[in-house]
């Protein structure tokens, strides 16, 4: 009875130090900018071409798009301004190569942790406007983030999905499905393609037949191919 008196205590003291931490949680510091005409003044710009960056220019934003750029363009009166003294404005950066998760083998198999909020964000920070990942461990995960942000309800860059891990049998991650025939990697391809993915990935023990039905039936779909080949 001791026992159970001791764990129902602790069951209630958890409950309660979550209770508090959720009610300690910051509101929402989502940036959102919605006024359709913007001028951004005294920026540095770096275009990207490879020129000098450019002191003291101003932006002058209608409806998300750039309209005029330059040392003085006209702002019109109905501008929203933001001084950009000490800022510097760049071209979005467009990532081929990005994952939603990290790797742990803390205590256990290999596992790929999940961070569908943190990482969208931090792109963001770091300049990346639009991003493709590359494999999908949490395809509806990846597809719901990826509707959020396009409705504005979830901040991150734009992403191009590449579907789940095309792999064989053996690789020895419980998250990848290996496929056990051609037959089997065309038709997991072709679910992923109906759900809204537009790449595929290749991974390390796909055998040569099953890969190569999967590049057929993924081209045949209107997916782009990749590939991380070990045999």
């Amino acid at each position: 009875m001791n026992a159970l008196r001791l764990l129902v205590s602790l069951s209630l003291a958890a409950a309660n130090i979550a209770t508090a931490a959720a009610d300690n949680l910051p509101d929402d510091p989502s940036v959102s900018i919605t006024d359709p005409i913007i001028a951004l003044t005294n920026a540095r710009i770096i275009d990207g071409l490879g020129n000098p960056a450019s002191e003291g220019q101003t932006i002058v934003l209608r409806n998300g798009r750039i309209g005029a750029v330059g040392a003085s363009p006209k702002i019109p009166a109905d501008a929203v301004v933001h001084d950009l003294s000490g800022k510097t404005v760049m071209p979005g950066l467009v990532m081929v190569h990005e994952h939603s998760f990290y790797s742990s083998m803390v205590g256990g198999p290999f596992h790929m942790n999940y961070m569908e909020y943190s990482f969208p964000r931090m792109y963001l920070a770091a300049g990346v406007t639009t991003a493709r990942t590359t494999g999908s461990l949490e395809p509806y995960t990846d597809l719901e983030l990826r509707e959020r942000i396009s409705r504005g309800e979830a901040i991150g860059p734009k992403y191009h999905l590449t579907a789940p891990y095309v792999d064989g049998i053996g690789t020895g991650i419980a998250q990848l499905h290996g496929v056990k025939s051609p037959t089997d990697a065309a038709r997991m391809i072709k679910y992923w393609a109906a759900e809204g993915f537009t790449s595929v990935k290749l991974y390390v023990s796909l055998p040569a037949a099953e890969m190569d039905t999967a590049i057929k039936t993924a081209h045949a779909n209107g997916l782009q191919v990749t590939g991380h080949i070990g045999r």
